[in-house]
C-alpha cells in the first residue's frame, strides 16, 4: 500500500534546486525514508532524472556501516558523480555519521549535486549546526499521519476510522496489519526496542529503570500541567526512588530531542508573557502513548486534545496552552483571584487562534465549562470550539431511524442546528468548508456558520475543515 503524503511531497518538490541541504526530521518509522527514497524519487524519475544521477545511501543499514566515516562517505558521493548534469544526493538517517556536517558543507561547493538529508534526532540541527551551514539548511518536519491522510488510506469507513486512529495512531506500518494484537505488539516492540533504545544509547544513560517510568508518567498525564519537582516527588512518594530535579529534566529534554513527546508553554493571555512552571507534555503519537500504558488509559478527552496539538504541528502553527486570570468579588466581598486555562493559543504570523478541544457538549454544564474561559479574553481573536461532531451512535441511527427518533438523539440541539446536522449526516459529510454547504443549502455562507454554533456569541464557533480540523 502507497500512502500519500502530498503536503510533504510538495514540499520538497518548491525546494527542489534551491541550492540548501535539504533536511528532513521527523520520529523514527514516521515515513521520512519512504517519502525521501519511493515518493520523492518516484518524482524525480517522472521528471527526467536518469536512476544512475540518483545516489541513494541508507546510513542506518548495516550495508552502508563503513559510509558512516565521513571521509569515505564523502569519497563515495564524489566518485558517483560522473558528469555535469544534476545529481540528487538521498541521504538517510544523517546523524549516524559523526561530523556529517563538514560533509555536508563539503557538498554544498559541487554545484551540480542537490542534498537530501534526513534524521530523528533533532540535536543535528541545533543553532551550532545550522551556523555550521551558514544558512544554508532548509528543514522539513515530518510527522506520523494526521487524522486526513490515516482515513485516505483506511479500509473502513470514517466513524471506524476515527476510533482506531484514537487507539493506535498514525505510523504508517500500523496500517498495514490487520489484527488488532499485532498493532498492539508492534507499537509496545518499537517504543522499548527502537525509542527508548535509542535515547539511552545516544545520551549513555546508565538507569534505563528511571527514563522508563518517566516516560509511564507522562504517557499518564498527557495535557495535564507539571513539571520536574512534581515529577520528582512522585518518584519519592509513590515508588521510593530519590529521582532529581535536574535529571528529569533533563531526561525529558532527551524524549523531546528524540521526537517522541512535545512539551508546551504557558502564556497569559492578559499578562503577554510566558509562565514558567508547570508545562504541558503532549505524545507525538498517540498510538505510542497508548502501548506505552498497555491501552489502559482510553480518555477520548486527552487523547483527543493530544491529537488536535499534533494537527495543529502539522499545519505549521506556534502553539502555547493559554492562561486567563480573573479578578472577582466573592460572596463576602473580598477580592478573589480565578485561572482558566484555554487549551491552545495558536499563532502563525498575525494570525492568532483561541482553541477549546471538547470531546462532548452535549451538557449545558460542559458548555459553559468550555466557553468560560473565551470570554474573559479581552480580545477580538477568533475562539474555537473543536469537538467531534459525529457519534457513530447518531451516525449509525440517521441511517435507519425515523425523523422523529434523529430528533430525540440530537435534543441538546435547537430546531435549525437538529435540520442542518440531520441534512451533513443523510449527505455523509464529515469534511467540509462553510462555502461548500452554502452552495449546497442555497444560503449565505455565514448562516452555515450559525448553524454550528452553540452560542449566539459570534466569536464562539466551531472551526471547519479548511482552517484547523473536523473530526
Amino acid at each position: 500500500m502507497e500512502i500519500k503524503r502530498n503536503e510533504y511531497l510538495e514540499q520538497l518538490k518548491i525546494r527542489k534546486d534551491n541550492g540548501m541541504i535539504k533536511i528532513i526530521t521527523g520520529i523514527r518509522r514516521c515515513g521520512k525514508s519512504f517519502l525521501l527514497f519511493v515518493l520523492f524519487k518516484k518524482y524525480l524519475l517522472e521528471s527526467g532524472v536518469d536512476n544512475d544521477h540518483i545516489i541513494e545511501i541508507a546510513l542506518d543499514g548495516i550495508e552502508n556501516e563503513e559510509l558512516r566515516d565521513p571521509k569515505k562517505c564523502y569519497q563515495h558521493i564524489k566518485e558517483r558523480v560522473e558528469d555535469d548534469q544534476k545529481y540528487y544526493l538521498l541521504l538517510d538517517e544523517v546523524q549516524f555519521m559523526s561530523r556529517f556536517e563538514e560533509v555536508l558543507n563539503s557538498l554544498l561547493r559541487i554545484s551540480n549535486i542537490d542534498v537530501y538529508v534526513t534524521g530523528s534526532n533533532s540535536k543535528f540541527l541545533s543553532s551550532d549546526i545550522v551556523t555550521e551551514f551558514r544558512g544554508r539548511g532548509d528543514e522539513i518536519r515530518i510527522y506520523p499521519l494526521s487524522f486526513a491522510e490515516f482515513y485516505a488510506a483506511f479500509d473502513g469507513d470514517y466513524d471506524d476510522a476515527w476510533e482506531e486512529y484514537m487507539i493506535y495512531g498514525g505510523l504508517p506500518q500500523v496500517l498495514q496489519f490487520s489484527v488488532e494484537r499485532q498493532k498492539a505488539e508492534y507499537l509496545k516492540n518499537i517504543f522499548t526496542n527502537v525509542y527508548i533504545k535509542d535515547v539511552v544509547e545516544r545520551n549513555k544513560l546508565r538507569n534505563v529503570d528511571e527514563i522508563d517510568t518517566l516516560v509511564d508518567i507522562l504517557a499518564s498525564a498527557i495535557g495535564a500541567p507539571t513539571n520536574p519537582t512534581k515529577i520528582s516527588n512522585t518518584f519519592k512518594s509513590e515508588r521510593g526512588i530519590n529521582y532529581s530535579n535536574k535529571t528529569i529534566s533533563n531526561h525529558i529534554d532527551y524524549l523531546v530531542e528524540a521526537f517522541l513527546i512535545s512539551k508546551v508553554d504557558r502564556y497569559d493571555i492578559k499578562g503577554r508573557k510566558y509562565v514558567g512552571a508547570n508545562l504541558k507534555y503532549y505524545f507525538s503519537d498517540v498510538g505510542l502513548r497508548n502501548a506505552r500504558l498497555n491501552f489502559r488509559q482510553q480518555e477520548p478527552t486527552h487523547i483527543m486534545e493530544n491529537i488536535v496539538y499534533n494537527e495543529l504541528l502539522i499545519r505549521g502553527y506556534n502553539v502555547d496552552v493559554g492562561i486567563v486570570e480573573v479578578y472577582a468579588k466573592n460572596d463576602e466581598g473580598k477580592t478573589t483571584r480565578k485561572q482558566f486555562e484555554v487549551d491552545f493559543v495558536v499563532n502563525q504570523g498575525s494570525q492568532r487562534y483561541y482553541i477549546q478541544v471538547a470531546y462532548d457538549m452535549t451538557s449545558e454544564e460542559k458548555q459553559k465549562q468550555e466557553f468560560n474561559s473565551f470570554r474573559n479574553i479581552p480580545d477580538s481573536f477568533k475562539k474555537i470550539v473543536v469537538m467531534v461532531l459525529y457519534s457513530k451512535k447518531v451516525y449509525e441511527l440517521s441511517k435507519e431511524s425515523e425523523n422523529d427518533e434523529l430528533d430525540g438523539s440530537l435534543s441538546y440541539l435547537n430546531a435549525k442546528e437538529k435540520e442542518f446536522l440531520a441534512f451533513l449526516l443523510k449527505k455523509r459529510l464529515y469534511e467540509f468548508t462553510p462555502i461548500e454547504v452554502s452552495k449546497m443549502r442555497g444560503v449565505t455562507n455565514k448562516t452555515i456558520i450559525n448553524r454550528c454554533a452553540k452560542t449566539n456569541d459570534k466569536e464562539l464557533f466551531f472551526l471547519f475543515h479548511n482552517s484547523i480540523i473536523m473530526v
